[in-house]
């Protein structure tokens, strides 16, 4: 097993702990989201406490978005997300990828600036300009 497989395993494991265990180690436990949990310990604090803003789609609308507009928008966020991280790492990869199987950016293997393919190095001389006495 090579070592990128080890540490791939080891973290799935780690990510399957971290959302099992709480829920044996918790028994009874509410595990509700943090939506209303933060407005709900400012009110606590201060009662007097009033929100600077509403959210535009909601005063848009007149009213809270339903919940599936909500989840929906959220997956589209969260999809946009992902293909932004996917393409930047694809590209990351790619790259790395091409460096390896570029040829030798030397001076005999360019002309002009431009890669030649193999077995027109000889010719670049040439094509440069260098000794020939004319302007490229």
């Amino acid at each position: 097993m090579s070592k990128n497989t080890k540490t791939v395993l080891i973290l799935l494991a780690a990510a399957i702990l971290i959302a099992v265990v709480p829920l044996f180690a918790l028994k009874g436990a509410k595990f509700g989201g943090s939506d209303n949990a933060g407005s709900e310990m400012v009110n606590e604090i201060n009662e007097e406490y009033e929100p600077w803003f509403t959210p535009v789609l909601e005063t848009a609308l007149g009213g809270e978005l339903p919940g599936e507009v909500e989840s929906l928008i959220f997956c589209v966020q969260t999809g946009i997300g992902v293909g932004v991280i996917a393409f930047f790492m694809g590209r990351f990869v790619e790259r790395k990828k091409w460096m390896k199987e570029e040829p030798d950016n030397t001076p005999q293997n360019t002309a002009g600036g431009k890669l030649l393919p193999p077995g027109k190095e000889a010719a670049a001389g040439s094509t440069c300009g260098e000794g020939s006495g004319t302007a490229v």
